[in-house]
């Protein structure tokens, strides 16, 4: 799991590649890559895992619901 404290899923017939995801994380785990989804859209990739802190401003701007954010908890 390494020093991350959160993991994004993004569901990729959802997504329109709008970037709202991108322009809005505070710590920039997203980037918007070069894989289409069967719509043609541009996809986010999740970078920068480590930085992600799971504050789920990505799935809150996302405007399609296309984003899952899981918060890990340390025992």
């Amino acid at each position: 799991m390494g020093g991350n404290r959160g993991e994004i899923l993004i569901n990729e017939q959802f997504c329109k590649g709008c970037g709202f995801c991108v322009e809005f994380c505070p710590k920039d785990c997203l980037i918007i890559g070069n894989k289409l989804n069967t719509e043609g859209y541009q996809l986010p990739n999740f970078i920068n895992e480590e930085n992600c802190t799971a504050c789920t401003i990505c799935g809150r701007m996302c405007p399609e619901s296309a984003i899952e954010v899981y918060k890990y908890i340390s025992s």
